[in-house]
């Protein structure tokens, strides 16, 4: 948090003949914390819960174009345009948890991002089509100010992080790069200068922890699993929206109302299995490749929820038809879908699936089991009531198989989730 002077500070500087310009960097202009400062227990603060608060709308803005674009082609430019989106929280979000303060310059530089978000969030609707030049120019902005600032920490490093951040900025400085010339250029080679862009990132994270010594490797501390469960909470609130979204533009009949109803409780069956089984939990430290594989992961399982909280609105506004419609039937078992497994490729990285394998084994296969059986239903179109709850029945009994094994191999002493400690 922000240190406040105290009477032995302000008196030494009297002493000392402090001017009021070192004593402003002192207390309120602090360098970044260096590599290797890392605070392992720490909590989350206001300034990065006002920070999330930015993505919450910029997310909207993508998944309401999606709901008005339910098609194979909506569903690939939603991908496209959320994996950089989530790149971008990324970023910003490691360095604010790595080497920020609670001061005025991490607060200034937070807000920066935030009005540049902002503006972001304004041509995001539209990213893959009129919107696209601007989408991108914005996008390099942003990008800019997180390079400048990882810059800043590569200055007052130890030369043992030189070689891991110098290549981490030439990453950033390609990125710029890449995003700026695709403002220029016709929308089918911009996504797929994005794709490639995307696609890089994934790579480069896999790969982060593999060429690094093992004084350099990427590390999750507390704070970073909290923010990585309060985006969750975020893409889970597009879930809400959606469902309100549509219940709002159709007659609200009884079968309306409850066709969104149960749509909302496949949100619901989400956050039981992610925050009982994946929230709060440390991925692996012995394998190499679990905390990076741990947060990219997370780019399915949240991307999957935010689309699923898209589909809500198209599925609840033909709550009145026999059959659901192809494109949304696809869009919302797709989705859940890729959730699924997604979700596979996390719990497979956390510490407790080697500390409780008995547990962590069974709902990874129930999880595929139900990702094949969620598409069984895309394929049935059933009616969408039907097909919400059939959902809902689904992801709800991949919680309960998992929690029934644990409750059967954990001792007296251990804690279950859904109890109280």
């Amino acid at each position: 948090m922000l240190r406040r002077p105290t009477m032995h500070d302000i008196d030494q500087d009297r002493v000392t003949g402090t001017s009021i310009p070192t004593a402003f960097r002192r207390y309120f202009w602090r360098p970044p914390r260096a590599h290797g400062d890392i605070i392992e227990d720490r909590s989350v603060s206001f300034l990065e819960l006002f920070y999330d608060l930015v993505y919450v709308v910029v997310i909207a803005r993508a998944a309401h174009h999606l709901a008005g674009h339910v098609s194979w082609e909506g569903a690939v430019d939603f991908a496209i345009v959320f994996s950089l989106i989530w790149i971008a929280w990324l970023n910003g979000t490691l360095y604010q948890d790595l080497h920020g303060h609670d001061d005025g310059r991490s607060r200034t530089f937070v807000f920066l991002q935030m009005l540049i978000l902002a503006v972001l969030a304004v041509f995001t609707e539209d990213a893959t089509g009129a919107d696209a030049a601007a989408w991108a120019i914005t996008y390099s902005a942003f990008l800019g100010v997180v390079t400048w600032l990882w810059y800043v920490v590569r200055r007052q490093d130890d030369p043992i992080w030189h070689r891991i951040t110098g290549r981490y900025l030439a990453g950033m400085i390609i990125s710029i790069v890449v995003m700026v010339t695709s403002a220029f250029v016709g929308e089918g080679m911009r996504l797929a200068m994005w794709t490639a862009l995307i696609l890089g990132w994934v790579v480069t994270l896999l790969a982060i922890n593999v060429v690094s010594d093992d004084d350099t490797r990427l590390v999750t501390t507390d704070s970073t699993i909290e923010r990585f469960g309060l985006f969750t909470i975020i893409v889970l609130g597009e879930v809400i929206v959606g469902v309100v979204e549509g219940i709002s533009d159709s007659d609200r009949t009884p079968l309306t109302v409850t066709t969104g109803m149960l749509g909302l409780l496949i949100g619901f069956a989400f956050w039981w299995t992610y925050f009982d089984f994946v929230g709060s939990r440390q991925p692996r430290a012995d394998v190499r490749t679990a905390r990076p594989a741990w947060m990219l992961g997370h780019l399915p399982v949240t991307m999957a929820i935010a689309a699923a909280g898209a589909a809500m609105v198209s599925l609840v506004e033909h709550s009145g038809d026999s059959r659901t419609p192809a494109p949304t039937a696809w869009l919302i078992t797709g989705s859940v879908t890729v959730g699924l497994l997604g979700l596979i490729v996390v719990v497979n990285t956390l510490a407790d699936a080697k500390r409780l394998a008995p547990v962590y084994r069974l709902l990874t296969a129930a999880l595929g089991m139900a990702a094949v059986a969620v598409l069984v239903f895309g394929g049935l179109r059933p009616p969408p009531w039907f097909l919400a709850l059939s959902l809902f029945l689904i992801l709800s009994a991949v919680w309960w198989v998992a929690i029934v094994q644990w409750i059967r191999r954990t001792d007296a002493d251990e804690h279950v989730p859904g109890t109280a400690v």
